[in-house]
This record gives C-alpha cells, sequence and structure tokens, in this order.
C-alpha cells in the first residue's frame, strides 16, 4: 500500500524537488507573491511617474554587474570542484584534504578583496552616474537625489558580502543558504510593505536593501561564523589557486557574458525612460517585474544543482550530470511555460476589465512577446549551468553577440516604436541566438565526456 508520505516523495523526486530545490522554490513562491503585493501597493500608492523612477532605479542598480565582472559564478563553481574533498564538521569546522583546504582559502582571501574594492567603486559610479541621468531625464518635481545616494551606498554594502553567498553555495550549503534567503526575503518585503503604506517613496528601494542585508548577517553570522572566518579571513597553508592563471581564463569569458546579459535583460526600462518618460518606463518595469520573477523561478531548479554538477563533473561522474540535467530542463521548461500562460492572462483580463491597474502595464500583446522569450531563455539556462559547471564559458561569443543585438534593437525600437517594439526585437534576438546555444551545449558535451563513470 502506497502511504502518503511515500507519494509525496515521488512526487518530488519526480519533479526533481531535493530539500535545497525546495527552499529556493519556497524562496521564489515568496518573492513572486511578495512582488505581486508590492507591485499593487505601488500602484495604488505611488503615482505612474514615481513609479517609473523606482523601476528605473532598480534597472540602473544592475550595472553593479560591471564590476563584479563574473567573479560570483566562478567562485561558485571553483569552489565546488575543490569541495569534492573537504566537509564540514558537527562544529562548522572544514575538514578534509589539506590542499584542496588551503586553495579554497586562497580563493576565498582573494574574492573578499576583490568585492570590497567593487563595493567601493559601485557606490562611487552609480552615484554620480545617477544624478547626471536623473538630473538631465527626470521630473525634478520628484525627490530623488537623497534616496538614490542612500541606495547606492547600502548596495555598494551588499556587494562587499556577496562571496559569502557565492562561496556557500559552490561548498554545498545550498539548502541552508536557500532557507536563510526566504528570511531574507521575507524581512525584506515586509519592511517595504510598511514603508510604502507610511509614505516612504523612493526610500522603499532602501529599505529593501537595509533590511535584506541586516538578515543575512544574523542568519548566516550565526550558522557559518567559523566557515566565514576559516575561508575568507585564514590563510593558505598551501597550494594556491592563482588569479591570472586559474581563475582569469573563465572570469573573464563570463564577466563578457553578464555584461552582454545587462543589455539583454536591463536596458528596456532606462532606455524607455530616457525616450518615451517616466509613465511608461513605469509600465515597462512593473511588467519586466514579473517576467523576471518568472525567470527566478526557473533559476530555483538550476542554481541549486551548480555545485553538485560541479562535484559530479570533478568525480566523472557524467551518467548522473546528464541525468539531472535532463530532468530539471524539463522541468523548467514546463513550470516557465505555465507561468508564462498565467501571467498574460491576469494581464488581458486586466485589460478586458478595465481595471485600473491596466494602465500600470504593457499591453497584452507587449506583455505576450516577452513571456515567449523567457519560455525560449529559459530553455537555455540549464545548458548554460552545465557548460559553467566545467569550469569553461564556450558561451561567449554567443552572449556578446546577443548583448549587441538586444542592445540595439532596444535603443532603436525603444526609440520610434515604444514598448512593443522593444518587445519583439527582444523576441526576434532570442529566436536567433537560443538555438545556437543548444548547439554549443551538444558539441561540447561530446567532446569534454570522453571517460564517463556511470553511478
Amino acid at each position: 500500500m502506497v502511504t502518503l508520505n511515500t507519494l509525496r516523495i515521488k512526487v518530488l523526486q519526480s519533479l526533481a524537488i531535493d530539500r535545497a530545490v525546495f527552499f529556493a522554490i519556497i524562496g521564489k513562491i515568496w518573492s513572486v507573491s511578495a512582488g505581486l503585493i508590492t507591485t499593487l501597493l505601488i500602484a495604488f500608492f505611488f503615482s505612474p511617474e514615481l513609479q517609473g523612477f523606482y523601476y528605473t532605479f532598480n534597472s540602473l542598480l544592475a550595472f553593479q554587474v560591471f564590476a563584479e565582472l563574473g567573479l560570483g559564478g566562478v567562485l561558485t563553481y571553483y569552489a565546488s570542484h575543490e569541495w569534492a574533498q573537504l566537509a564540514l564538521d558537527s562544529h562548522g569546522r572544514v575538514t578534509g584534504d589539506a590542499d584542496a583546504l588551503s586553495r579554497l582559502v586562497s580563493l576565498g582571501r582573494f574574492a573578499l578583496r576583490w568585492y570590497v574594492v567593487a563595493g567601493v567603486a559601485v557606490t562611487l559610479v552609480l552615484a554620480s552616474g545617477g544624478l547626471m541621468f536623473f538630473g538631465a531625464n527626470g521630473d525634478q518635481a520628484i525627490s530623488w537625489r537623497a534616496p538614490w545616494i542612500v541606495l547606492c551606498a547600502v548596495t555598494g554594502l551588499n556587494i562587499c558580502i556577496a562571496p559569502i553567498w557565492a562561496l556557500l553555495e559552490g561548498c554545498n550549503q545550498v539548502s541552508n543558504v536557500y532557507a536563510y534567503r526566504v528570511i531574507q526575503y521575507a524581512a525584506s518585503s515586509i519592511a517595504a510593505w510598511v514603508g510604502i503604506y507610511l509614505g516612504a517613496g523612493l526610500w522603499v528601494a532602501c529599505i529593501l536593501g537595509v533590511t535584506g542585508l541586516l538578515a543575512m548577517t544574523i542568519t548566516v553570522g550565526r550558522r557559518y561564523g567559523g566557515f566565514v572566518r576559516t575561508i575568507l579571513l585564514g590563510h593558505p597553508k598551501g597550494p594556491r589557486l592563482n588569479w591570472r592563471a586559474d581563475i582569469l581564463p573563465m572570469q573573464w569569458r563570463i564577466a563578457l557574458s553578464w555584461i552582454s546579459g545587462y543589455f539583454s535583460f536591463s536596458l528596456f526600462t532606462p532606455v524607455l525612460f530616457h525616450y518615451q518618460g517616466s509613465v511608461v518606463a513605469g509600465q515597462m518595469g512593473m511588467t519586466w517585474a514579473f517576467v523576471a520573477a518568472l525567470t527566478a523561478l526557473a533559476y530555483s531548479w538550476i542554481t541549486p544543482k551548480a555545485p553538485y554538477f560541479g562535484i559530479l563533473i570533478a568525480q566523472k561522474k557524467y551518467v548522473e550530470l546528464d541525468r539531472v540535467f535532463w530532468r530539471i530542463t524539463a522541468v523548467v521548461v514546463a513550470v516557465t511555460a505555465l507561468g508564462a500562460l498565467g501571467i498574460w492572462t491576469l494581464v488581458y483580463s486586466l485589460g478586458q476589465l478595465h481595471h485600473p491597474l491596466a494602465i500600470r502595464l504593457l499591453s497584452p500583446a507587449a506583455t505576450g512577446y516577452f513571456l515567449l522569450a523567457t519560455i525560449l531563455v529559459s530553455a537555455s539556462l540549464p545548458m548554460a549551468t552545465y557548460l559553467r559547471a566545467h569550469k569553461q564559458e564556450p558561451l561567449l561569443a554567443l552572449s556578446v553577440i546577443s548583448g549587441i543585438l538586444t542592445m540595439i534593437a532596444v535603443v532603436v525600437l525603444g526609440r520610434y516604436y515604444s514598448a512593443e517594439g522593444v518587445a519583439i526585437g527582444y523576441l526576434a534576438v532570442m529566436v536567433m541566438v537560443i538555438p545556437f546555444v543548444a548547439l554549443i551545449w551538444y558539441r561540447r558535451r561530446v567532446e569534454w565526456h570522453v571517460d564517463p563513470v556511470a553511478i
């Protein structure tokens, strides 16, 4: 007789849901639900112009990818390869192969230095650049300067602690990391809702950042204080990873890919703010919040598996690697397609009902184009993670081409055809690019897996 618990386990296994993925999904479900509540509150408490500033703030913050230069992903993949020979004991101390630990410590010390410098640079560049951008294009009746400067400083502080998340994920502490992220998301969202209700306006973005920083410090510091002191503040006592020889060859490729991603995913709102005004930018930003939430939900299955991919590759267990990959890919595409259908139905229904929220969103047609492109992108995400878990970045050229084409489409079509033109251009680029991602994945898989070891 099949018990309810046995049935539950089989369902979770069929959907490739383990503890790490479970917490990642819970976090994304919270983010999506909380994002919907935030969106509704913004629609009710913000003017259309203030909404435009808020979402443009968020889009410009994505500029921090230029300071991080892809190091976060590199840390996760490199740490996972070293962690194949390491573990945490009951007291939170790192144990295992001494050489692997030494290389991991050298990686952590380098990461800390990099992110502290990056945090300071991001604060200064974003603050000065934002003052010029909003000063030239913004509505001077809205008080945006002080919130923007404080938000830049908070963003810089969050960048300084970013390597902790990346290293913990790489060291296969994914389930705890995502459980803590749920706490972080919940605390930040509730604080933001209170801020919106009390009339904090653009200060809400700062409240989100500060609350998330405090929640992360409390949760991670309580459990992983010893890990952080060992990996980030310790001294390597053996072989070290050399940035120029070991890390840079992959980092610069991922950096270019991530920078290209900025032009592929974060340029829509600022461009429309510049050419079409804050109201259209607000519609774009609110619509993209739904689309981005859908992409984030897809990542709930992918990101927790990146360290496991790296461990399987280090152990040459390619059969198990492919089995997990195909299951995750099927689930991700199905979930994204269903989510896209739900979002489009919501936007279409609001328009048909002439609901006041409809004028805060893009048209159903423009939304549909973005969602179709997102389904295509979701199919490529597991492939990109699979390839990068080999400590390689064969998608570099394709990412750069995609970023350039998207940037041209957004700037040209955004200027003359507003948001719907941007959406069509984005979809056209994805239709051209994604098949090449699949081709590269297939060829590299055949080339790299010459000595498979079955489980």
